[in-house]
């Protein structure tokens, strides 16, 4: 089992978002941004799902552990990071393309909390047997 975590700064997540040329929109899929769309602070939402991307590759980092990685950290990747709510609101990965092949056989668990002006975001997975 490896675990991944990140914290993200909401305020500066928010002026990253509104910088002119910004490509930062790029990693979300259409539907994260659909659903961030519909909430009240978009930014904070969108905040917690970055840090969410962010602790499944440092989970996933931590299994390759000694070894190479295998695919580029690209705006491409972190868009093949899906992170899905159900109607009760839990949320869950759903993993597109290179790493949805890579991570077929991988098991994980996701929580994002926000409070005051941070998100964060926990990651377990499980790969083999570990």
């Amino acid at each position: 089992m490896f675990i991944g975590t990140d914290i993200v700064a909401i305020e500066a997540f928010r002026q990253q978002l509104a910088m002119p040329g910004s490509s930062f929109l790029e990693v979300f899929t259409a539907q994260e941004l659909r659903v961030a769309n519909a909430r009240t602070d978009r930014a904070q939402h969108l905040a917690g799902r970055w840090a969410a991307k962010e602790a499944l590759v440092k989970a996933w980092g931590q299994s390759l552990y000694g070894r190479p990685p295998v695919l580029a950290d690209t705006p491409e990747l972190w868009a093949l990071i899906e992170v899905v709510p159900d109607t009760h609101g839990r949320v869950a990965y759903r993993l597109h393309g290179d790493v949805e092949k890579l991570l077929r056989e991988a098991t994980t668990a996701l929580s994002i909390s926000h409070d005051g002006d941070y998100a964060i975001a926990q990651c377990l997975l499980k790969v083999g047997d570990s």
